[in-house]
């Protein structure tokens, strides 16, 4: 199992404690959190993006180029790229730049976003985000891949022999799909033989089962190569004690009153509510990581056993201290992590897979990574 720290950067009052912190401390402490996740070893950090709602992620090419410059080793990814309200075009030049920067750690993760109110931001109706991100991803696959690329859609303008510059690092980087929960993305990512990132974030675990479940046979059905069908999993909260009745004694107040928040109208796409309102609800059944080591350890297992996944996701609970954050983030690295990679291996990021050795960090071995997939595909 590879762990990826993912911070949307939400930027609430602390419902409990009335503690809110300034907007520049905020950005510090994302990219202080991507650094120290570099130094404990962790394989992979992202950041989120929102245009609504009290969140401070706008800008997140911006602050992934900062976490590029400031970090050698670690696998940089979106949580999502909302592509479905952007110009592919920028999208192309933007993130190929935090390519370069990285020396080819760039990976991105994209979906058509959990926001509605962002839709009509950038000119997209209700109805019209899922036709938006498939061709635009479209676009996006083209721009990587080809020089001089002529297209015409719907969605922007035409495009006569336009190169986007500068080029990626090494060949296209690696694109997953993010879904909530409908199986649209999961088969717009099986249909290009692409992998999956599921929220697993407001839903009983069943759910995004029969999600990923989907993914494969899709995935199958395409004649896609089942080596590169690797699947993330994200979760929800992540607040680890000595004991769960400590964890939940000290989170479940804040929890309950996030979930308040979160589930009001505009607040995320409808029928996509958190549906686990109790702390203890959570912590037995949803995808909450809130416990002793041991008790996220199982939990994390116990999930694997239904997505038989290759990534794990999580965020910090970014409404407390945030030395106190580090501390769980090193004790997770410390106590949990070891446990779950020895019992859930994979081939994701190893020799096995061609972006395994993309990154120069990594000995850049492979010139095009994508292309070494794209020819294992029919």
């Amino acid at each position: 199992m590879r762990f990826q720290v993912l911070d949307i950067l939400p930027h609430l009052t602390n419902p409990v404690t009335g503690r809110r912190i300034r907007t520049d401390e905020r950005y510090a402490q994302a990219l202080t959190s991507a650094r120290y996740a570099e130094q404990f070893g962790y394989d992979a950090v992202a950041l989120g993006e929102r245009h609504a709602g009290e969140f401070l992620s706008s800008g997140v090419t911006v602050l992934l180029g900062a976490i590029a410059a400031t970090t050698g080793r670690v696998r940089i990814q979106t949580g999502v790229s909302v592509l479905s309200i952007h110009d592919p075009l920028r999208v192309a030049e933007d993130y190929a730049t935090v390519d370069q920067l990285s020396r080819g750690r760039l990976e991105l993760v994209i979906g058509k976003g959990n926001e509605m109110r962002q839709l009509p931001m950038f000119g997209i109706g209700n109805g019209d985000q899922w036709d938006a991100l498939a061709e635009k991803y479209e676009l996006l696959r083209r721009l990587w891949r080809e020089e001089e690329v002529t297209w015409e859609g719907r969605f922007r303008g035409p495009l006569d022999k336009v190169t986007s510059l500068p080029r990626p690092f090494a060949g296209a980087p690696r694109i997953w799909h993010g879904s909530a929960t409908t199986q649209t993305s999961a088969e717009l990512a099986a249909r290009w033989g692409d992998p999956l990132f599921s929220a697993n974030a407001i839903q009983p675990r069943d759910n995004y089962t029969v999600l990923i479940d989907h993914y494969r046979q899709r995935y199958a059905a395409h004649g896609h190569d089942p080596r590169f069908a690797y699947v993330a999993a994200g979760a929800g909260f992540l607040y680890l004690a000595d004991t769960t009745q400590e964890a939940r004694d000290a989170f479940g107040p804040t929890y309950e009153k996030i979930v308040a928040f979160f589930n009001q109208p505009g607040m995320h796409t409808p029928g996509n509510e958190m549906t686990f309102a109790t702390i203890d609800d959570a912590i037995a059944h949803g995808p909450v990581l809130v416990g002793s080591p041991q008790q996220i350890a199982e939990k994390i297992l116990w999930w694997h056993e239904a997505f038989g996944h290759d990534l794990q996701s999580f965020s910090l609970p970014t409404m407390i201290p945030h030395e106190q954050q580090l501390d769980m983030l090193e004790r997770f690295a410390s106590e949990v992590v070891p446990v779950v990679r020895k019992a859930a291996p994979t081939t994701l990021w190893t020799d096995a897979d061609p972006y395994g050795g993309r990154p120069a960090v990594h000995g850049r071995t492979v010139a095009d990574a994508a292309n070494e997939v794209d020819r294992a595909q029919p």
